[in-house]
């Protein structure tokens, strides 16, 4: 016996050697960090951007079993054979113009109101479908969501260029309608190796979130497990939380002698209502950022010069913490600069804080405190998009897209300029219901209110008409702008079209949503630029605002309000109809089972109990002394015919009114 266990022990220990060495050789181990971006907004509010990321292997080399990945998404990778995909759980709408649309938090976390889900699969086509269907009954019980409501060919679709996917069959689909809540927030939060227990995610504070103007949680996932060409990244799960939130201004809106406001001060107890005890012990880096944009920048350059004298510049590399605008309650460890690229002379600046010095009983509170009312402004996309309905009526109306110019200064340097013209594309995806029949031919673009035709304004187009309780309709097109643009318009028009009963849902008179559209700026592209660090490269949050994403924004959701039955008269009916058969057979059921004789013999008994007992006897000697047998009064003969004439009228009264109502109805 004791041999048997030495052989055992030896095997469990050489398989574990050489598990080790291979991972030795891979020399990459799975990974997690954690990082809080906060950024002041001109309209006196904070954004806070959450990012975690895990990172395992490749299976191939690293194997199955995993301590940090979350295993529910590693099995989904390995089960739908997913290349790429993103899921969005968004409440609120992104303020463009307030909040700015050219900076890579906006273009990548700005999601549309409601669900998106968007996936590549690296199947084969006759399994797309399946694979979508599946994925989305998965997702939907892992998230405690209506996500399997994607499941019908009337849910999603299938973009041809709008997205950018690194090959495979790329499927999508929205929800705009889908409520959010903490059962969505909860699931999300469990994928984190040290979940809301430590670290950053501990200042999630339930009420502290879903208070704010805006809040989007957001899961994106990329997978090289099933790559042929020498890609060993393995799968990288990024998961991002945005919110805008309105700080606490109480005593911090004193009026200046110019008349402007103060910002309101903050810091993380007012905004989430909690503090940051002890990092997550699993995390590899663990920092918080305060991000002073361009426009801001520039405002507090100006502010330095105006107390030197203007023969005296500000150098943007002093540090700003001791500026005289505001003031950090926590000397920074590392101010990170952007690299100036177009020689603006005003540059992005992060403040980098790092959390792992800190515990419970020293926990980290960072406070951001207005020294000077300043105003500034985000920066804008090359083009400020909106979406509203035209028409009247529950029959027909029409979509119109509506692109204004922000005079962007990257304009004539990002678009397309050619020996003579410079031209600005614009990609537009827009998927509508089946229920709103789109006339694709009656589109219409205008370009600073001149009507042009589609054959000059628009590069190129790809229409699905949509199929009646099969597909959406959708329209996906590239205009061609040019670069002095002032305003674009589009309009194309519809027919609204007719549901049954069963299809209506239990809102139905509040009206239908079309799904946001989705604009892209395919000449423009948005990132931060460090300067050559291999420490910022190596963390996570700053390495994603270096990359280059393209511009998007969202468009409004549309509520079209359709033709609605009144969904009371079947009630009605119902009603009405069970009473008269109710009346009928009650009736006819209790005359034919009645029994006349035995009822003559029940009202004889009556009335014998109603005579007194001294008047039976009295009559009973009467009979004896008579010589004649006694018999009781027959007082109810004449009350039963009476009774047995009013149950007929009654039976006919109401076979009557039923031949009335048969024949009326018919």
């Amino acid at each position: 016996m004791t041999g048997v266990r030495s052989i055992f022990l030896f095997v469990l220990l050489f398989f574990a050697y050489e598990t080790s060495l291979a991972r030795a050789d891979v020399g990459k181990n799975e990974e997690f960090s954690e990082a809080l971006l906060l950024r002041p907004l001109p309209d006196r509010k904070v954004l806070a951007h959450f990012h975690f990321q895990s990172t395992v292997p490749p299976t191939n080399s690293y194997g199955r079993h995993h301590h940090l990945f979350p295993k529910s998404i590693y099995q989904l990778v390995q089960k739908f054979h997913l290349r790429e995909m993103e899921l969005s759980f968004t409440q609120g709408r992104w303020n463009y113009e307030r909040w700015g649309g050219y900076d890579p938090i906006s273009s990548s976390n700005a999601k549309p109101p409601g669900v998106e889900l968007w996936a590549v699969f690296d199947v084969p086509q006759h399994q797309v479908d399946a694979s979508w269907k599946n994925l989305t009954h998965a997702l939907s019980g892992l998230f405690c969501a209506s996500i399997n409501f994607l499941e019908h060919s009337t849910a999603y679709s299938t973009p041809e260029w709008s997205f950018r996917s690194s090959g495979g069959y790329l499927k999508y689909g929205t929800l705009p309608r889908e409520a959010v809540c903490t059962e969505n927030l909860t699931p999300w939060l469990k994928l984190l190796p040290c979940r809301d227990k430590a670290g950053l995610s501990t200042l999630m504070d339930r009420p502290s979130i879903y208070r704010g103007y805006y809040h989007s949680q957001r899961l994106h996932l990329t997978s090289n497990e099933f790559d042929s060409n020498g890609l060993i990244s393995g799968v990288v799960l990024d998961q991002t939380l945005t919110i805008v939130l309105q700080p606490n201004i109480k005593g911090t809106g004193a009026i200046f002698s110019s008349g402007s406001t103060l910002q309101p001060s903050w810091s993380l107890s007012s905004l989430f209502g909690r503090k940051v005890g002890e990092r997550c012990v699993l995390s590899k880096s663990s920092n918080v950022y305060v991000q002073l944009e361009q426009n801001l920048v520039s405002q507090l350059i100006k502010l330095g010069n105006d107390d030197k004298g203007s023969h005296h510049e500000v150098d943007i590399s002093q540090n700003f913490v001791g500026d005289r605008g505001f003031a950090i309650s926590i000397p920074p460890d590392r101010q990170i600069r952007e690299v100036d690229r177009f020689d603006t002379g005003s540059l992005s600046i992060l403040h980098q804080f790092s959390v792992e010095n800190y515990s419970d009983l020293k926990p980290f509170d960072l406070e951001f405190r207005w020294k000077l009312p300043l105003v500034w402004s985000c920066r804008q996309a090359p083009l400020s998009v909106s979406r509203y309905l035209m028409g009247s009526g529950n029959e027909r109306g029409s979509i119109a897209i509506s692109l204004k110019s922000t005079r962007t200064s990257e304009c004539m340097q990002n678009a397309d300029s050619g020996a003579s013209e410079c031209w600005l594309r614009v990609d537009i995806f827009q998927v509508v219901p089946w229920y709103v029949k789109v006339y694709y031919h009656t589109l219409k673009v205008f370009i600073d209110e001149r009507f042009q035709t589609v054959a000059n304004a628009v590069e190129r187009m790809h229409v699905v008409p949509s199929e009646d309780k099969v597909s959406p309709g959708v329209m996906e097109l590239t205009l061609k702008l040019p670069c002095g643009v002032r305003s674009a318009a589009l309009t194309v028009e519809f027919d609204k079209g007719f549901l049954h009963i069963d299809e209506y849902p239990p809102d139905a008179n509040q009206g239908f949503d079309i799904p946001s559209a989705v604009v892209v700026f395919g000449d423009f592209e948005t990132s931060i630029q460090f300067a050559d660090d291999d420490y910022l490269h190596n963390i996570p949050l700053l390495s994603k605002l270096q990359e280059k994403s393209r511009v998007v924004s969202y468009t409004e959701v549309l509520l079209v309000p359709l033709t609605t039955p009144d969904f009371s008269m079947p009630y009605n009916v119902i009603t009405i109809t069970c009473t008269v058969f109710a009346l009928y057979f009650g009736s006819l059921l209790n005359a034919l089972r009645r029994r006349v004789g035995e009822e003559g013999r029940l009202l004889k008994t009556k009335a014998t109990k109603e005579t007194g007992k001294l008047s039976s006897l009295l009559a009973r000697l009467s009979a004896k002394l008579r010589g004649k047998p006694w018999e009781p009064p027959e007082q109810s003969s004449s009350s039963a015919s009476f009774f047995n004439r009013k149950l007929i009228l009654k039976v006919l009264l109401v076979a009557g009114l039923a031949v009335a109502w048969q024949y009326y109805s018919g």
